[in-house]
């Protein structure tokens, strides 16, 4: 078959910044309009050759199906909507980071939908195309995957586009984020500060963008107090708290033991303080997590922690779309919050356990 292209010479002139529709994949693909439709929809009793038509010109316009088209037309909708992809909505750094979303989005009437990738490229890849194909004026993702090329021809196509707290991969846009490696150094500096040489440090899956820059900070305090980088502190790929439970365990197991501990992301935190208290030693071991935890300052001791505003993460996020669903055609902003030491006494044990 000749490129589509070459068949229909004066398709390709598509207004930019409006999506594609139904009846513009009809006539790049010289079909009917009902055709389309049940080639859309897995007719079987369409003509294999009209299918593929239908096929490349959907892919040639980056066409997608609008599954609230058929229940509901888009200008008898309440409102507009965006769809929010987080790593999982139930971790309440995602649900701090969700409310401020919506802080904002409420004010305008935008409904705003969320799910959850679990850190899997493919589920987040398909959780999008599922917002855009209900049509949905913007996305707000925290990247799981490391290519987003796929997004570009939909932010052409007019859908406002911004990556929170990690950046995204192989397209230029709008990214808010956490100082991830300055609150690292910070923790880490402060545990040095109260005399400790030997800092444990429990981090999530390096490819993670965040788990990276907090690796970054914790060895870059070391270096810069003088204290040689030491790997058999170190421990990477936890996923869960009970994996951050061995592995503080691993190391407090170890024929020298470190005396204080630097939990990096708030579910290993909460696997750091188990490991802890089952031997006895929260008082004795210092301990400082990265993202703050409810009840934080309720458990004895207090929880040190280094606070992200996941809230205000959710706001500059959400102000950031709705400027560029108004118009704003700047060029793209990267916006870098910094993160907070809130000391409560865990941080703050000296080594042998006296404060």
């Amino acid at each position: 078959m000749p490129p589509l292209s070459e068949t229909f010479p004066g398709n390709n002139h598509r207004p930019a910044g409006r999506r594609p529709t139904m009846r513009e994949v009809a006539a790049v693909a010289g079909v009917s309009l009902s055709t389309v439709s049940r080639a859309i929809n897995g007719d079987p009793k369409v003509a294999p050759d009209l299918a593929e038509k239908v096929d490349a010109a959907v892919a040639m316009l980056g066409y997608r199906r609008d599954v609230t088209a058929t229940t509901l037309r888009r200008a008898d909708r309440l409102s507009a909507s965006i769809g929010l992809v987080f790593d999982d909505v139930a971790n309440p750094f995602h649900a701090m980071l969700q409310r401020g979303i919506e802080n904002v989005a409420r004010e305008r009437g935008v409904l705003a939908f969320a799910g959850s990738s679990d850190e899997d490229a493919e589920r987040e890849r398909d959780l999008v195309q599922a917002f855009l194909s209900r049509r949905v004026d913007g996305l707000i993702v925290v990247p799981a995957g490391a290519d987003h090329g796929y997004l570009v021809r939909d932010r052409e196509a007019g859908v406002a586009v911004v990556f929170v707290d990690r950046p995204p991969g192989f397209i230029d846009a709008d990214v808010v984020l956490s100082d991830h490696a300055g609150g690292a150094r910070a923790a880490t500096a402060h545990l040095l500060a109260a005399g400790h040489r030997r800092i444990g440090y429990l981090g999530d899956r390096r490819r993670i963008h965040s788990a990276a820059e907090r690796l970054r900070g914790y060895t870059e305090a070391l270096a810069s107090a003088g204290v040689p980088y030491d790997p058999t502190l170190v421990r990477m790929e936890l996923e869960h708290s009970a994996m951050a439970s061995r592995a503080t365990q691993d190391l407090l197991e170890a024929e020298n033991p470190p005396t204080a501990v630097f939990a990096a992301q708030n579910l290993i935190t909460l696997g750091a303080i188990s490991a802890l208290r089952a031997r006895g030693l929260q008082h004795v071991v210092a301990l400082i997590g990265f993202d703050d935890l409810p009840l934080a300052d309720a458990v004895d001791p207090g929880l040190t922690v280094v606070a992200q505003d996941a809230g205000g993460l959710g706001r500059a996020a959400a102000e950031t779309l709705f400027a560029r669903l108004d118009g704003d055609a700047e060029a793209t902003r990267r916006l870098v919050l910094p993160t907070t030491l809130i000391a409560r006494g865990s941080g703050e044990i000296a080594p042998g356990g006296a404060r």
